[in-house]
């Protein structure tokens, strides 16, 4: 599969899904548009993406990670249809839950297949963050617009590295950073669903903001660390250029 077929087809398979959705659960035109828009994004991001890299097939794990993020693309839809009129809930919960049960495939078809890449990596951690963020704001227009703030860290992390560079360095592999974005999901599937008391749905929202706050500040202090050290040592190679040599003592 060439890398433009690839997306042309993830843009087709997008539609389908949006045109079932549509047909069988009753969409609002707002929604099915959010949909389709989103699938033109990403299947438009991808295609770029793949040439960038100068891949020439899509490859089994962006496949995987292209499935999921169609499944994404329905959630979408959903979500901005419940902000006029009801949706089911098991739909959504179950079309979210399998796109949230799917993370991590990708990544072990990439390790088995031998064809892990920084853009397939890149493609899975958007998909999972944008993933969060339609599901925080389905939360948040049921339980208060605070539980935004789960899918709005990532996004304000990235539009704060813009004003600090330093927050772009690469970062260490941590598992509890990984423990931490599963937890989101988790929380997440189980207040949409519906399961929990209003007071136990609150108390698991704040529990997963707490846990990504403390997440993201450890990795917030890591990169500050590394950046002074990162100074430090070209203040210490500008101080020794500048500093002429000094010639060795003739014997006598």
């Amino acid at each position: 599969m060439g890398p433009s077929r690839g997306p042309v087809l993830g843009l087709a398979a997008q539609l389908g899904l949006l045109a079932l959705l549509g047909s069988t659960l009753g969409l609002t035109p707002a929604g099915l548009v959010a949909g389709a828009a989103y699938g033109l994004v990403l299947c438009g991001l991808l295609g770029a993406g793949l040439a960038r890299a100068g891949l020439n097939e899509l490859g089994a794990a962006n496949a995987v990670t292209l499935s999921r993020a169609i499944l994404v693309g329905g959630v979408t839809a959903m979500v901005v249809t419940s902000f006029t009129q009801p949706v089911s809930v098991p739909a959504l919960v179950t079309i979210a839950s399998v796109a949230l049960a799917l993370d991590g495939v990708d990544g072990q078809v990439a390790r088995r297949t031998k064809t892990t890449t920084a853009l397939g990596a890149r493609f899975d951690m958007e998909v999972d963050a944008f993933l969060i963020l339609v599901l925080s704001v389905y939360a948040g227009d049921r339980y208060g617009w605070w539980p935004v703030a789960l899918g709005a860290f990532r996004y304000a992390f990235v539009a704060a590295s813009w004003a600090w560079p330093w927050l772009n360095a690469a970062l260490p592999p941590r598992f509890s950073r990984k423990v931490v974005a599963a937890v989101q999901g988790i929380a997440l599937a189980l207040v949409i669903a519906g399961l929990l008391p209003t007071v136990a749905a609150v108390a698991v929202l704040a529990l997963a903001l707490a846990s990504l706050t403390w997440s993201f500040g450890l990795d917030v202090r890591w990169l500050h660390r590394a950046m002074r050290v990162r100074e430090a040592a070209r203040s210490r190679w500008s101080e020794e250029r500048a500093t002429p040599a000094r010639r060795p003592a003739l014997a006598h």
